[in-house]
């Protein structure tokens, strides 16, 4: 046999073998914390419950979650612990129950309060790493603006350049990524839609997960097209290794935020 034809039939071999495997979908993960509400502005409605969970926010798949190592609030300069004030919860999934969280926290005073989490690194075999997504959302109260773009100082983290709140469907949310305090240029920033309701359905997998891309000044930008929460995790590699199996494994960081917007009527 030629050295043609063997090579004409290793490519029909592999042609044949790639037909028998399961379609690749797009699966992003995403750190989340979902607050009852992202506006506080009665007196009587101060006390928020927040989901804090790790998901596939449009398919609405959820991955088992342990107990954070952190969980807290930003609020004008001040930051407060709130790790105790986590409850595990049940999610049912088709294999199983997986666990998320969920904390109530009283609102005592106006202004800006940014929830934050860090998770335990997460085992993904899919992606031969561990997945670790530092996550934040901003609640405005009682007609108080300010502290929504402070800084919290996590590892990586995204810094709204947008107001955070007060979104209309169809407005630009813009960001800016840090890393070590220092804005992160080429990251590739993963949008996905919170599709509670499952009414949305994607005509591609290719819909399912946006991408934009930070500038040399680590902004990004995105026009929201329809109500509801949306999450945006600006992806990098950390340049730690954590052992699996007693095997150096690459660690993925994702700086998680999440922002609500509504139709105008």
């Amino acid at each position: 046999m030629s050295i043609f034809s063997r090579a004409s039939l290793a490519c029909s071999c592999l042609v044949a073998a790639s037909a028998c495997l399961p379609p690749q979908t797009a699966e992003a993960h995403f750190g989340a914390i979902i607050p009852s509400d992202n506006i506080v502005s009665e007196a009587a409605q101060t006390t928020l419950i927040l989901d804090v969970e790790f998901l596939h926010p449009f398919e609405q798949n959820f991955m088992p979650m342990a107990r954070p190592n952190a969980f807290g609030v930003l609020h004008r300069g001040q930051k407060t612990d709130l790790i105790s004030t986590l409850k595990e919860r049940k999610i049912q999934e088709k294999d199983g129950e997986v666990a998320a969280w969920r904390a109530k926290y009283p609102i005592k005073q106006p202004g800006d309060y940014t929830f934050y989490v860090e998770p335990q690194p997460y085992w993904e075999p899919a992606e031969d790493s561990y997945i670790i997504h530092y996550t934040k959302v901003c609640v405005q109260a009682l007609g108080m603006e300010d502290g929504w773009d402070e800084p919290v100082g996590l590892k990586t983290e995204i810094i709204p350049l947008t107001r955070p709140y007060g979104l209309w469907s169809g407005n630009l949310f813009t960001g800016r990524v840090l890393r070590d305090g220092k804005p992160l240029a080429g990251a590739e920033v993963e949008v996905e839609y919170l599709n509670a309701d499952a009414k949305v359905h994607a005509p591609a997998d290719a819909y399912i997960t946006q991408v934009v891309k930070t500038d040399e000044r680590g902004i990004f930008s995105y026009a929201m097209p329809r109500a509801g929460w949306w999450g945006f995790a600006a992806l990098s590699e950390d340049d730690r290794k954590i052992r699996h199996d007693g095997v150096e494994k690459s660690v993925e960081i994702g700086a998680v935020y999440w922002v609500r917007v509504a139709d105008m009527r």
